[in-house]
């Protein structure tokens, strides 16, 4: 691989030679060698945003009795209809003694523990209650307004998997669990670095060689939506020792780098063969057969991803958020789940066949139905990506769409 990568500095990319995304990143997985996830125990009040490293198990039933679902009455289904004596009442929180005695009803709140004996609720509004005696004037079948017990989880019962994210849900069947700490995995650090002398500081004024660095930020916030933390590092110049000291000092405090820039096969692109110095098994893939993102490199050093974006703002994104995401997502311990929605298609599409394409989309719905525009691929634009709603993925074999077609649209993360 190290050969090919040096080949590629000298010629090009050879176009026959480039993977499609899949195919690069089940290469990537083969032989990355990642390094395992670490668990780590956190309090249940500090647990929400986190992902669950061991599934969620019922340690008992729950509710562990029968409760009513309705405020009004508990009593026997099979003594009704008739006149029951009115017996007492249930308090919340704690339990009816003995058991209910034949020929009566008691008084239960809503989420009331149905005592002893008694098999069926019957509504306030539903009887007649005068002189310590209650009427029930029809039948009411056994259960009606119950919730029964172990309803909701069973001892035993897997309720949330391993890879979870846990949120508001989650967070309640774990505080009902009673779990004080839980297991979850510890959230990847990420480096992220840019490079290249045209590159200043989002601060300073740029001249007119020279960009903001506007990928930092775009790629550190999509990183925590797939959940990661950031760590930034200075902007690399294209400068050999000084892009690898910081490219080296990234990888080695970081469980992660994502490098924008520098990643295609031009004399001053330095990325490529710096990452393959970088530690064994060095670059995976260099180089995608798909638009935008072709110079996309993927490599690991000692079991860390090293994910080298190409410098050109929707290219670099649109790649985190179609391809490389899976790697961080990996790391993460979760894989997001992505929105899907079906449009029409505003407008043809044309695409080099043999090649993925990602195509931005904006999305409107009109009438409950989704149409799908679809927005000219300016590979240098910061603002692209920021006025679609999703993207179109079309494949090696698909060459057009036409209007009026019914796609499958990707929302973005």
């Amino acid at each position: 691989m190290r050969g090919l990568q040096s080949d590629l500095q000298t010629i090009g990319f050879q176009n026959d030679a480039l993977l499609a995304p899949e195919q690069a990143l089940a290469l990537f997985f083969l032989r990355a060698q990642l390094r395992e996830r670490t668990i780590e125990l956190v309090p249940f009040e500090a647990a929400a945003g986190r992902v669950l490293a061991q599934p969620v198990i019922a340690d008992a039933a729950y509710p562990a009795v029968a409760r009513s679902a309705m405020d009004g009455f508990a009593l026997r289904a099979r003594e009704t209809p008739g006149t029951l004596r009115l017996e007492g009442e249930i308090r919340m929180g704690a339990p009816w003694g003995g058991e209910l005695p034949a020929g009566t009803a008691v008084r239960i709140p809503t989420g009331g523990a149905l005592p002893a004996g008694a098999d069926c609720v019957v509504p306030i509004e539903d009887v007649e209650v005068a002189g310590g005696n209650v009427r029930i004037g029809s039948a009411i079948p056994a259960g009606a307004s119950v919730v029964p017990a172990g309803s909701d989880m069973r001892a035993g019962e897997m309720l949330l998997e391993e890879g979870r994210r846990i949120g508001g849900a989650e967070l309640g069947v774990i505080a009902a669990l009673g779990m004080a700490s839980v297991p979850v995995y510890a959230v990847p650090l990420f480096g992220i670095v840019s490079s290249g002398d045209e590159i200043v500081d989002v601060r300073a004024k740029p001249k007119l060689a020279q960009v903001r660095d506007s990928n930092r930020w775009a790629l550190a916030a999509k990183l925590a939506r797939l959940g990661a933390a950031v760590k930034h590092y200075p902007i690399a110049p294209d400068v050999e020792t000084e892009y690898a000291r910081i490219l080296h000092s990234a990888v080695a405090e970081c469980d992660g780098v994502l490098l924008s820039g520098g990643s295609s096969v031009g004399l001053r692109d330095l990325t490529p063969r710096l990452v393959d110095r970088c530690g064994p098994p060095g670059v995976i893939v260099h180089g995608l057969r798909v638009k935008p993102g072709k110079p996309t490199l993927l490599a690991s050093a000692h079991g860390k991803p090293v994910i080298g974006l190409p410098g050109n703002p929707t290219s670099a994104l649109m790649i985190l958020e179609a391809v490389a995401g899976a790697i961080v997502a990996q790391c993460a311990g979760a894989f997001p789940q992505r929105s899907e929605v079906e449009a029409v298609l505003a407008t043809p599409v044309r695409k080099r066949l043999g090649w993925t394409h990602y195509v931005p989309v904006r999305l409107e719905e009109t009438g409950g139905i989704c149409t799908a525009f679809p927005l000219d691929m300016l590979s240098a634009s910061v603002s692209l990506l920021a006025r679609a709603s999703g993207f179109l993925t079309l494949g090696e074999t698909v060459e057009s769409a036409a209007a009026g077609e019914t796609v499958t649209a990707m929302r973005f993360l």
